[in-house]
């Protein structure tokens, strides 16, 4: 333990978890409602920035997509291991359904199931590569080693004194 700290009874467990982002700190219902959260977010966003650049041909709107609900799902494992990834895919893949169905004017946000000799390739299949891909994306998440989702408690930082007599002791020696 460090000699800086306020509390030198607290246990080292105690202050490890104090040092972990807010959201895994939470029990577990408010964790989950992070994760349900997070889901929306990135499901709606995702659908809302897969068809960028897809009519040049250029479709980083996709690969913006992607990395998005790879990051939310990667924070829904750390945070709730495997079930929080499982909810995490529940709720995003309601979320990008919900927005493929036909709004109230018949518009869609995610079209899909056309074909036409004018229009680039990748706006003719960025909807299917999105909806499925976004599934693809987290199941990849689910089959991959649980060390990679461990999140480390951030060091503690040194005050200044305690600082400045560590390296007047180091200097002495």
């Amino acid at each position: 333990m460090s000699t800086s700290d306020p509390n030198p009874m607290r246990s080292r467990d105690a202050m490890r978890r104090s040092d972990l982002p807010w959201s895994h700190r939470q029990n577990v219902f408010v964790r989950s409602l992070v994760t349900i959260a997070s889901a929306v977010a990135a499901g709606v966003l995702g659908t809302l920035a897969h068809r960028m650049g897809a009519s040049a041909n250029i479709p980083y709107g996709l690969v913006l997509a992607f990395v998005l609900i790879g990051a939310s799902a990667w924070c829904a494992r750390a945070r709730g291991g495997v079930p929080g990834l499982a909810l995490h895919l529940s709720v995003s893949y309601l979320a990008v359904w919900c927005m493929a169905m036909p709004g109230p004017g018949g518009d869609l946000m995610l079209p899909i199931g056309f074909h036409a000799t004018t229009i680039p390739w990748w706006s003719q299949h960025a909807g299917y590569i999105w909806l499925y891909g976004s599934l693809i994306v987290q199941l990849l998440l689910l089959i991959c080693p649980a060390r990679w989702f461990r999140v480390a408690p951030a060091a503690a930082p040194r005050n200044d004194a305690a600082a400045a007599s560590a390296d007047a002791a180091g200097k002495a020696i």
